[in-house]
């Protein structure tokens, strides 16, 4: 299988609570991908979001543990456009899924015969590439999509609280689509300090990745409060097209918009 250049990056956003009927769902769609013998899956765990049950954070009394969870998925526009169509619906009950451009500078199967080379690609209109996707019953899809990435560190503060809280808590307040909190294990930012993920110590400033995905009108309100909250970070946007899977009818009222900014004080 040749990926090199030009593919599509799914990312399917879910809870790890979420079953289908007993099988976590996430389980079944990288079984799903397996199985329709795609390039690969890979399953990152958040540690808070929101979404369309509201906030998902750790509960310590609960025996289900509702944590953010997200596959994500490249291969060719071909094969994603036929894994959505034949597969992935089966498996969805309530849940989100973007498509982005993935241009894959390399893809080395562990039985290739000679290396390819690693360049990177040339620049291309947003979308282009994108695969169209008809419409289902439960879905319903949204081409100005914008996917928002903010890099941080865990101990960033804002307010007296935890920056990628705080993140949240406006991206709640501002009626956005959703939000999930990655945390890594080892990076370093704007001042080289390289923070990693040690067994015994038990503060660590580890980087953190929020991850916000609505449409242009919905993100550009949050900018702003972005603009205040975030002392030292760096924040990134890709075009997505967004896949909506809901219990209601698709064909239901849409949402307001979010309210207008309050004055900056």
């Amino acid at each position: 299988m040749n990926l090199h250049g030009e593919q599509v990056l799914l990312r399917v956003y879910l809870q790890t609570a979420d079953r289908a009927p007993h099988t976590p769902t996430y389980h079944r769609v990288v079984k799903a991908a397996r199985d329709r013998g795609l390039a690969g899956a890979t399953v990152l765990r958040g540690i808070m979001g929101l979404g369309s049950h509201g906030l998902i954070q750790h509960a310590a009394w609960s025996l289900t543990e509702h944590l953010p969870v997200i596959v994500e998925i490249v291969d060719s526009p071909e094969r994603i456009a036929e894994f959505l169509t034949d597969d992935l619906d089966h498996h969805l009950v309530a849940a989100m899924a973007t498509l982005e451009r993935a241009s894959v500078a390399m893809y080395r199967p562990r039985a290739h015969d000679q290396p390819t080379s690693v360049h990177l690609a040339a620049a291309i209109t947003p979308l282009s590439t994108l695969p169209r996707i008809q419409p289902k019953a439960r879905m319903t899809i949204n081409e100005t999509g914008v996917l928002l990435r903010v890099f941080i560190g865990e101990s960033d503060r804002f307010q007296g609280k935890p920056l990628y809280e705080a993140i949240v808590q406006k991206v709640r307040e501002l009626g956005l689509a959703g939000a999930t909190v990655l945390r890594g294990t080892e990076g370093f930012g704007a001042n080289s300090v390289v923070h990693k993920a040690q067994l015994l110590e038990m503060s660590t400033d580890l980087p953190i990745v929020i991850e916000v995905v609505d449409t242009e009108e919905h993100i550009k309100p949050l900018l702003p409060h972005l603009e205040t909250m975030i002392d030292e970070g760096m924040i990134t946007m890709e075009y997505v097209v967004i896949l909506m899977y809901r219990h209601n009818d698709p064909d239901a009222p849409q949402r307001p918009p979010p309210p207008p900014l309050s004055p900056a004080p």
